[in-house]
């Protein structure tokens, strides 16, 4: 009888060892949990010719930027499934390999393909889901539908699958259907608490509905059970340092920050380190809390070394926000030379809202708020472009929103205040209300 995937799928291992040790690796790396890597190289050492536990690997490595050890184990598997692997194999490892490679529109497109013939193949049915996946970071405006509507087309074959109702809730979140996509995601966490994905999918949730005390509890009661070696563990806890300033308290936003957040502390995978640090530093200050300049200065040297060279549009927002925050001017204008001459060069699949938000940051931390306005305006409606979830890209909405209430633009200010309370309770957003009546 041939061994098997949790989904039912083929592998083409004769060892025993090796498919168990693969099964538990996935999972670990399906629901964010630490000993993925570890698991997956015993897969390897029962079975060295065992194409998907490599390809495994090779995505844990890219997880954490190693990329060279990501395409050398991506070079193997590809050597090994075509010599020993089915169809559905060869196809698995060629996604997986073009994603890690960074070929994202060809990711993309195989990747349709393969849900089509084989739905239950999680691994390649995760690679465009996630704030981080390659839907959110294919420059697409409608990245949160397009999950969503994937999710949707192959709902039958997963069931009461844990990883499946985590990922596909979320995704009902991120699109507007916050009620169902709370519901739908906390039916996966309750199958499967040793689950990061899912406690972070539950507070999207409950940032969207403004359950900020839910969260806070949540938070509590359940990071004690995540390492501090999760993949997940600070970004978790940034969402509570969120919940925090929407009360106010920056004592407790810059303590979470001092103990998970910053570069020195934390065990995050790159893109986390830059994105939760800068943010939380840059809402911090922007909403008028005092951030010692040590915290940026650590923040923007470890960005430096992460990402020395412009690429991926989430993170080039974010070393402009760090370059604009310690006045770093001749930082800021090189990286903004080459998001702009990839965008004249067609490389750039956000688009112009890229140098916008860079010049905006720019000038909000030079407290020229009008012109970060004029920058912000004609952009706001493709900032989804960037990736990232709605909590983080609503960075950008509180910039545009304070540069509107301090350059005397009340009215417009009153009127996205309006929106926002509408769409979800924020005591932040009403302390603002309240100082403009």
């Amino acid at each position: 009888m041939a061994l098997e995937d949790r989904y039912g799928l083929p592998l083409s291992t004769s060892s025993h060892e090796a498919a168990s040790a693969y099964r538990e690796g996935v999972d670990l790396m399906l629901a964010g949990w630490t000993g993925m890597a570890a698991t997956l190289e015993r897969a390897i050492a029962a079975d060295p010719d065992f194409a998907l536990a490599h390809i495994a690997r090779a995505r844990v490595h890219a997880f954490y930027q190693q990329g060279d050890l990501a395409r050398s184990k991506a070079a193997l598997a590809r050597e090994h499934v075509a010599r020993r692997g089915t169809e559905r194999e060869r196809s698995h490892v060629e996604i997986l390999a073009l994603a890690i490679e960074g070929r994202g529109p060809e990711a993309i497109a195989a990747m349709s393909r393969h849900v089509d013939a084989w739905p239950r193949d999680a691994m390649v049915l995760s690679l465009p889901l996630g704030a981080f996946g390659l839907f959110a970071f294919s420059g697409m405006a409608d990245h949160d539908r397009a999950r969503h509507e994937l999710c949707e087309r192959v709902a039958h074959h997963y069931g009461e699958d844990w990883w499946f109702l985590t990922m596909s809730g979320w995704a009902m979140t991120e699109n507007g259907d916050v009620a169902r996509g709370r519901t739908v995601t906390e039916r996966g966490f309750s199958l499967r608490r040793a689950n990061a994905h899912a406690a972070h999918a539950v507070l999207h949730a409950m940032f969207e509905d403004g359950s900020i005390e839910d969260a806070d509890r949540l938070v509590d009661e359940w990071i004690p059970t995540y390492d501090r070696a999760g993949i997940l563990h600070g970004h978790i806890l940034w969402h509570q340092a969120l919940g925090a300033l929407e009360h106010g308290d920056a004592a407790r936003a810059l303590k979470i920050y001092a103990d998970v957040l910053q570069p020195t502390a934390t065990q995050a995978p790159p893109l986390n380190v830059i994105t939760d640090s800068a943010s939380l530093l840059w809402r911090l200050s922007a909403y008028g809390h005092k951030v010692p300049n040590a915290l940026w200065v650590d923040a923007d040297a470890a960005a430096k070394k992460l990402f020395p060279k412009s690429g991926l549009a989430f993170a080039d927002i974010h070393m402009a926000l760090l370059a604009a925050a310690t006045q770093n001017r001749e930082a800021l204008t090189a990286r903004l030379t080459v998001i702009e001459q990839r965008l004249t060069e067609g490389k750039l699949p956000a688009g112009p809202v890229v140098p916008a938000i860079c010049r905006a940051l720019a000038a909000f931390a030079d407290e020229n708020y009008a012109a970060c306005v004029r920058e912000l305006m004609p952009v706001l409606a493709d900032v989804v472009r960037i990736g990232g979830s709605h909590a983080q890209r609503e960075l950008i909405e509180d910039t545009f929103l304070v540069a509107l209430m301090r350059s005397g633009e009340l009215p417009r200010a009153r009127s996205l205040l309006d929106a926002r309370l509408h769409r979800r309770p924020s005591p932040r957003d009403r302390r603002w209300q309240a100082a403009m009546a």
